[in-house]
């Protein structure tokens, strides 16, 4: 690993994040969002907005539109309903990620599928590319085995049918992690940087150790190490940083 490299550290505690309690929704912004606006967490790169939303039974987001952002949705436990204007009507399980560009412009809803549990879900913004584009949707569901003590590619720039595509050179892996495992995250794009999301348990990366729903992002390498002083879930969202 390039260890002399610099690299530039931003490390966003759970206990930092902004936030929202509507009754029906409860919901943690690490990045500034609706009411929360801090200027220094506006954005890492083209990551704009990471959510972390729990919807009561029953309850969810009536229709409203979005325009140019790529939206990536991950249920961590229970479901979500989703329709949009494309025709789209369906289920995202825990399991499953979707993916949304809104493009020249999209609108949808999104409730909890369940009248007896809430559903808890990451919700994701990152800046297209290209602008403008016709907006679309994408859903696949993944194997919680193939992520078992290495990273799972989720979202990537490349279509294919192994992960859904995203318009920006952006890659989400997922990995669970046992207890001592040690892990590298090799970076698809140098230039990129790279933002990891822990979900749950506890992580060490460098010198920086990491609780649950901490956030840190890296710049600077080709290659980070991870290990894992617990039993954790972590999401590595790889990104553009350069004009951002």
């Amino acid at each position: 690993m390039d260890s002399e490299t610099v690299v530039q550290k931003t490390l966003h505690r759970s206990s930092s994040r902004g936030g929202a309690n509507f009754g029906w929704l409860q919901s943690r912004h690490t990045f500034s969002f609706g009411n929360y606006f801090n200027a220094e967490r506006v954005h890492f790169g083209a990551l704009r907005v990471l959510n972390d939303d729990q919807v009561a039974p029953g309850a969810g987001f009536p229709t409203h539109p979005h325009e140019n952002m790529e939206i990536v949705s991950i249920p961590l436990s229970g479901a979500l309903e989703h329709k949009d204007t494309t025709g789209t009507d369906g289920v995202i399980r825990t399991g499953d990620v979707q993916i949304m560009s809104a493009g020249t412009g999209i609108a949808h809803s999104e409730y909890n599928h369940s009248d007896e549990e809430p559903v808890k879900f990451l919700q994701i913004w990152v800046i297209p590319e290209k602008m403008d584009i016709s907006p679309r949707y994408d859903q696949k569901a993944f194997r919680s085995d193939d992520r078992k003590n290495r990273f799972q590619l989720l979202v990537s720039p490349a279509a294919s049918e192994d992960t859904l595509w995203i318009n920006q050179n952006a890659y989400f892996s997922m990995a669970d992690l046992e207890s001592g495992t040690t892990l590298d995250y090799k970076m698809n794009d140098a230039s990129n940087g790279l933002y990891l999301f822990l979900i749950s348990g506890k992580l060490k990366i460098g010198d920086e150790q990491l609780a649950e729903r901490d956030g840190l992002g890296l710049i600077g390498r080709s290659e980070y190490h991870l290990e894992a002083e617990s039993p954790a879930t972590v999401l590595a969202i790889e990104v553009p940083v350069d004009g951002f």
